[in-house]
């Protein structure tokens, strides 16, 4: 995605706002504001920015999941389902 024809200054949102709300809902890409020359803000629209969040909380799974690999912190399936079929059959 280029940013560069997304990049407004904050007069042109104070102008704008409306319609800049309107074209994030529809276009879906996010908006880069400017003040004094230098990038400030971006703006999404909420489902992106919800989208965005979700994204980020499975890459963060991810993540602590491959770290835990690293670590040697982890059970085999075939083990956790055995202590699980064995836990089942304790509560029947």
């Amino acid at each position: 995605m280029k940013y560069s024809t997304q990049i407004k200054p904050i007069s042109y949102l104070k102008a704008h706002a409306a319609e800049v709300v309107r074209e994030l809902a529809e276009q879906r890409k996010p908006l880069v504001i400017t003040q004094n020359g230098e990038a400030k803000v971006v703006i999404l629209d909420v489902a992106t920015y919800e989208e965005t969040q979700e994204t980020m909380a499975l890459l963060k799974v991810l993540a602590l999941g491959n770290r835990q690999i690293e670590e040697g912190k982890v059970v085999v399936a075939r083990d956790v389902f055995k202590r699980l079929r064995k836990k089942k059959a304790s509560t029947d």
